[in-house]
Order: structure tokens, then sequence, then C-alpha cells
């Protein structure tokens, strides 16, 4: 008769193995009558387990991956991203469970899928959905991590790029380039992502003594994420630093229509390294993050969370480096 197993009882009980390994263990993190219901139901499964304190991680967990519909395009940023983080589970031995978290379900403030069911032992939330809302999946029971956003008051440990370093960067370096009349194109409240790298761009700008004017601040979508197409001023700078590789791709076809040309007229920045783009477009200067630092770092948090790990929420910053690529130039070479 095959022994049964942690993933067994939590099945049985609706819960996850996770849970079951913390109500074995006399872990604190759930109810009593969870933690009996648990207990009952391994001494009637025939279920054997050393008796000490510490939590025994399944051998194989089920992680849920969630990611908000608006940045699951095709290709994208976070589709990748997204394949890189289920390949970095699935070499561990875990699974990893894909689910959209549609725009409905989020005005709706529900639980996902993954949780209601209780098939997650643990959750990545890739991508940043509207703060009311992960704020409720962070108090869900379940070890979370923010994977690429932030937020300090969420009970959730978060990884990150350093993308007010990175924009920093490359302000800095168009700086030195001659430039001194540099825009940023973002809307710098859509996410904590876009935030820092305004940041970035505008530590940047006070450190050199130079102008930043709001009209040289573009927005690039609306708050609930979808892509507008930016607006230009009617006096233009002589740079623009995007906080993503599409929108400064969006910008250089933008400026293109309107008869500049990127980069000897306006140079462009983008973020991400991400798309490239085809071979006659203009090679885009960049900030490249470590994304498989930040995939490393997010499923060793979690992995420690579920293990029990009491230690304060915190943020990790995961580095990078800017890659230059001719999209940007000195000012006044042409």
């Amino acid at each position: 008769m095959k022994r049964a197993t942690m993933r067994d009882i939590a099945r049985a009980v609706g819960t996850s193995a996770v849970t079951v390994s913390k109500a074995l263990a006399g872990k604190p993190g759930m109810s009593d009558k969870l933690r009996s219901k648990i207990m009952k139901k391994a001494g009637e499964m025939g279920y054997e387990y050393p008796r000490n304190s510490r939590v025994i991680l399944p051998e194989h967990m089920e992680i849920g991956i969630l990611i908000p519909d608006k940045y699951f395009e095709p290709d994208s940023y976070y589709a990748i991203l997204c394949k890189r983080l289920i390949k970095k589970l699935e070499d561990m031995g875990h699974f990893g469970l894909l689910e959209i978290l549609t725009t409905e379900v989020e005005k709706q403030f529900a639980l996902p899928n993954l949780l209601t069911a209780g098939h997650a032992d643990g959750l990545i939330l890739l991508g940043e959905p509207a703060k009311p809302y992960y704020r409720k999946i962070a108090q869900a029971g379940v070890p979370i991590v923010f994977l690429d956003f932030y937020d300090e008051q969420a009970n959730a440990d978060a990884v990150a790029g350093d993308n007010s370093y990175g924009t920093y960067r490359l302000t800095s370096h168009l700086i030195r380039r001659g430039h001194t009349k540099i825009g940023f194109v973002g809307n710098i409240k859509a996410t904590s992502s876009i935030m820092d790298r305004f940041l970035g761009y505008y530590r940047a700008m006070l450190v050199n003594d130079l102008q930043v004017r709001e009209d040289w601040i573009i927005p690039d979508r609306e708050l609930t994420g979808g892509l507008v197409k930016p607006v230009l001023p009617e006096e233009l700078p002589t740079a623009f630093v995007c906080n993503c590789d599409i929108t400064a791709r969006m910008m250089i076809s933008l400026l293109q229509e309107k008869g500049y040309r990127v980069p000897e007229d306006i140079s462009i920045t983008g973020f991400d390294d991400f798309p490239q783009g085809s071979a006659n477009d203009v090679p885009l200067s960049t900030f490249r993050i470590d994304t498989d630092g930040m995939i490393e770092l997010a499923v060793k948090a979690l992995m420690e969370r579920c293990a029990g790990e009491r230690k304060p929420f915190g943020r990790l910053v995961v580095g990078g480096q800017p890659v230059y690529r001719g999209s940007e130039i000195p000012f006044g070479n042409f």
C-alpha cells in the first residue's frame, strides 16, 4: 500500500502541502480548527512524520505564478520572465502553476483560483496589479513573493531590479555626451518600477543642475497599465529616457512619423533590454537587469518563507548594466 504523503493529506483537507507540514511540525500561522483537521486526517491516512519542530518541505511543491493579463502579451518581457521562472522551478523538482489575473477578477476583489482551490504551496506575483488587490493577496495566508515590484506596507517579500540606479546611469551617460535638455517617458504613478526609474532620471538631472521640465515628463500608459500613444511637447528636448524598451520603440516610431531622425535629431534610451526589434530598427541603448538573478532570489526567498522563516519582510534589489547600441549619440554630432 502506498504511503500517504503531505501532498495527499493537503488534497484531502483542501489546503497546501506547506500548510500541512507546518501543522505537523507545530508551527503557527493557521487556525486551531484547521490544524486539528490536518492532524486528524494525517492519522486517518496513516501518515508517519518525525516529531520535531522543523518544517519539512514537500519534495515536489506546487508554486503558483500569478500575472495580470495586461502584462501577459505574447513574447512580452513578463511572458519571457514567466517562462524562465517555470523552468527554474522545474529544475528544482517543483511545479509552476500559472494563472492569468483577469481585469474582472481584480475589479471584483476576488482571490485567484490558485488560492481558493488550495493548490498553491507558495505564490509568486509577477507584475503589479492594483495596490488594494495585491495587499489582499498578501494577507491570504500563503507564502508570497512580489517579483519586479514592491510595497513596503504589504506582508510580502519582494525582488526587483535596480531601477533607480539604471536610469541614473543612462541619464548621466547622456549628460556626459553633452545633452542638457532631457525628457522622461513613462507614467510615473502606474507602477513602483516606473516611479523608481523616474527618480533615477530625476536624481541625475538634479546632481548636474539641469532643469526638469514638466512638459518633458510624458505619460506612456494609463494608471491601469494600458499603453497610450505619447503626446509630444511643442518644444522637444535633445534626448528622452524611456521607462522601458517597448515605450522607447514607440517613441522612436512617433518621432520618425513627425520627421525626426533617431539618434541624429533626438537620442533615445530604453530599459530592460527587451525586445530587440527587427533588423531594420534603430539599435536600442538600454539597461539590462539580471533577470536570472531576480528569479533565483525570488525562488530562494519563497522557499525560505515556506520553510517557516520568520524574519521581517524586505526587498531584494538585483543590479544590471547599461548596454549602448546606437540610439543615443553625443549632442551636436550631426
